[in-house]
């Protein structure tokens, strides 16, 4: 089974026993019911959500509540004005893993 679900603004394409990377969730959050799916494959059988997916849901646990992302480095350079800046960012995300993927 594969779903395609919407955490946050981001959708991710999932299937049982998977484990992404989302943006940050809440401190304290320990499993998730998400309910927004906007596409469900059971066996081949697709039902598209118009914009949701009705009776289906998929369930996950969090792993880990913050997970830094890679380091990110922003230049900004003029020529001939001697002007360089330098600044950096650095994303926190939270780690998920599905546990069932259940729908009609």
């Amino acid at each position: 089974m594969k779903a395609v679900v919407r955490v946050g603004n981001k959708q991710y394409i999932v299937a049982e026993k998977d484990t992404l990377l989302v943006d940050r969730l809440r401190p304290g959050t320990k499993e998730l019911d998400l309910e927004a799916l906007l596409l469900f494959d059971s066996s081949g059988k697709i039902s598209l959500g118009r914009p949701l997916v009705s009776g289906a849901r998929v369930k996950a646990e969090v792993l880990d509540e913050e997970v830094k992302g890679d380091k990110l480095r922003i230049i900004r350079f003029k020529a001939k004005k001697r002007v360089n800046r330098q600044t950096g960012h650095r994303q926190r995300y939270s780690r998920l893993r599905i546990i069932s993927i259940s729908g009609k």
